[in-house]
């Protein structure tokens, strides 16, 4: 397994478009999963575990990191407006979360829509106190059913208004 994924990585630059698409906040699953499928070529197996492993790999270092960091830069007022911004913006969206707590957690990083997925969980997670040991493997969960969504529809099993397309 571990070789099959060293040569999957080498074999084609679209691997690695795919993972920064992933991993970047604002295409994350909905941008990478299309991408490997029509312009990389790769299979649907392919795209989605490169996509779930590219968008995972931020979540880590922004539970761990974003509350430090946003400490550290609210020192000057350009960052501590941005963080204002931000975490405000994160509450108004946050609401599914305030209820449901994990499970609206779990939902708003599921659900492939514009502003809710992976780093935005990450931001909601850290401003609703969601514990780490929590909020890691949720958001994770989150991720993969996310990346079924993206790659049904990918694949034109299901729309996202409703209508199959097979």
């Amino acid at each position: 397994m571990k070789h099959k994924l060293i040569e999957l990585l080498s074999s084609s630059p679209h691997v690695l478009v795919t993972l920064v698409l992933a991993a970047a906040p604002v295409s994350e699953l909905r941008g990478a999963i299309p991408y490997a499928i029509t312009v990389g070529n790769m299979t649907w197996q392919e795209a989605y575990i490169i996509a779930v492993v590219g968008n995972f790999l931020p979540v880590l270092p922004l539970i761990y990191g974003l509350g430090p960091v946003s400490d550290f830069l609210r020192r000057w007022r350009m960052f501590d407006r941005f963080f204002d911004w931000l975490f405000a913006r994160t509450r108004r969206r946050g609401r599914l979360i305030e209820k449901f707590e994990i499970i609206g957690l779990l939902l708003f990083v599921a659900i492939p829509l514009p502003v809710t997925g992976a780093w935005t969980g990450c931001a909601a997670a850290f401003v609703f106190g969601v514990k780490k040991t929590v909020a890691i493997p949720t958001i994770f969960a989150g991720i993969c059913i996310a990346g079924v969504i993206v790659t049904l529809a990918s694949l034109g099993v299901i729309s996202f208004w409703g209508v199959a397309t097979h």
